[in-house]
């Protein structure tokens, strides 16, 4: 009577074992090739600085993209890459306070005051501490006068350091003097571009004020103004930037910002007419290529093979780029409590996912990020775990080894899934063969898609039909 109850206890454990070996036989991996930190970037030499720009009648622009860590000097990878996540965290927190302020505000503008030199403004930009992660080099003024710019689709306003400054950070290049353009114009206090401002001010010479703050303290302010743009050697001309002549505890390096979102004065916006409102870029992978990452702005910014989702949009805020997440699947299977309730937009304008250039770690509320994390790692057993690094807490010791099999990862957008390739979310964190998952939770309802899982897809904005695309393979 009793051996009956010991074949039955067998006969459980082969029928367990059985059913673990079946799933773990059609659990969908894929190869990740082992690369250490990429070393600092070197930029190439300046393109083509013409005196005069081409004709301003062309409709496709295309621009070389470099990675911020190019005017970081006498820095290891290491360092490189902790103040990457420093930045990173300092862009997140600054994306909630934006969003804090949109929701807690009426949907009517704030009027602001001028007292002075000075005035209160509740604009607001992406760019906190210095984060915003790829910049280009373009002309300013005519002649053109070449400047490296922070590119940032979190940010709306265009601007840059200018003469005369009463405060003005370091950067690679002279700093700009409008005294010596001839398309420099100041704009009126009482025009449409100055309105679009949330509070514009105004000076005694009624030219429209603009100021730029951000959650650390640092602002930059000055004039509103027209001046004309220089991709390699085509002209933008009248485009609406800040002429900053006081800046204060912003990055070092790059001259100024070129906004890219989806507000009203970002340089799509504002260029509609001529690139018909797309735009593109492609980062590359930069511990496995040398191939300089891409912008394209025009009807050739849309890649035939990319696959769209609709753009949906935030009733409090104009920036952001949101995009309707419906769930994520690990190792081939649907991530059991991922919903695309977890991502949802609410309409007091919280919560929702934003796909971002210049956040490099995806966040994803916290509900979300757990049950995924979780997922990865019964599917990532058989890798020897190594200790939590910075924000990631799933970490992997994969020293003297060239490559290893890991689940694969599929984030499911209305209308497009998008396949990650393993570098884009098993990333190296050291030079001595750690690993980590390169995700991370957040409290706020805010979930953000960041740049590294970005990386070697084409990512087309198009707001003329209002949705965004990505294309495998894009670079």
């Amino acid at each position: 009577m009793e051996g009956k109850p010991k074949h039955s206890f067998l006969f459980s454990l082969f029928t367990i074992f059985l059913s673990l070996s079946t799933a773990s036989t059609h659990f969908q991996t894929q190869t990740l090739t082992l690369r250490s930190l990429p070393n600092p970037p070197t930029l190439s030499q300046p393109e083509s600085e013409s005196t005069e720009p081409d004709s301003d009648s062309s409709t496709t622009l295309s621009l070389d993209l470099h990675h911020i860590d190019a005017l970081s000097f006498n820095k290891t990878p290491l360092h490189l890459f902790n103040l990457r996540l420093q930045r990173d965290a300092a862009r997140v927190i600054s994306f909630s306070s934006i969003l804090s302020k949109a929701t807690s505000q009426n949907k009517t503008k704030p009027t602001g005051s001028f007292t002075g030199s000075g005035f209160s403004s509740s604009v607001t930009s992406g760019l906190s501490q210095g984060s915003g992660e790829y910049f280009t080099r373009l002309g300013v003024g005519t002649p053109p006068k070449y400047i490296y710019m922070v590119l940032d689709t979190g940010s709306d306003v265009v601007w840059l350091q200018c003469k005369p400054c009463r405060r003005c950070y370091s950067q690679s290049d002279p700093i700009f003097d409008p005294a010596r353009s001839t398309s420099f114009a100041g704009i009126p206090c009482g025009s449409p571009l100055c309105r679009r401002l949330d509070s514009p001010g105004c000076n005694q010479k009624k030219v429209c004020q603009y100021q730029v703050s951000y959650g650390d303290g640092s602002f930059t302010f000055g004039d509103f103004s027209n001046e004309t743009l220089t991709f390699r050697r085509t002209g933008v001309a009248r485009v609406a930037i800040g002429c900053g002549h006081d800046n204060e505890g912003l990055f070092v390096g790059a001259a100024g910002l070129l906004g890219l979102g989806r507000g009203g004065l970002s340089f799509p916006s504002q260029t509609g007419t001529r690139f018909n409102k797309k735009f593109s870029y492609c980062l590359v992978d930069r511990s496995s290529s040398t191939k300089p990452s891409s912008m394209v702005f025009g009807e050739s910014a849309v890649s035939r093979t990319a696959r769209f989702t609709p753009l949906i949009k935030n009733p409090k805020l104009d920036t952001f780029y949101y995009v309707e997440l419906l769930g994520i699947s690990v190792g081939g299977t649907p991530v059991r409590g991922i919903s695309a309730s977890l991502f949802r937009l609410d309409q007091t304008g919280n919560g929702g996912v934003i796909i971002d250039s210049g956040t490099s770690v995806t966040r994803l509320t916290r509900p979300a990020y757990v049950a995924l994390r979780d997922a990865f790692r019964v599917g990532a057993t058989r890798l020897k775990r190594a200790p939590e690094f910075s924000l990631f807490d799933s970490c992997y010791d994969l020293s003297g080894l060239t490559e290893v099999k890991v689940p694969t990862v599929v984030f499911h957008f209305r209308g497009a899934d998008v396949s990650l390739p393993a570098a884009n979310y098993l990333i190296p964190v050291d030079n001595s063969g750690s690993f980590c998952f390169a995700f991370a939770g957040t409290m706020s309802g805010l979930s953000i898609i960041g740049n590294i899982q970005q990386q070697g897809f084409r990512v087309v904005y198009d707001l003329a039909s209002s949705r965004v695309g990505f294309s495998p393979r894009g670079c």
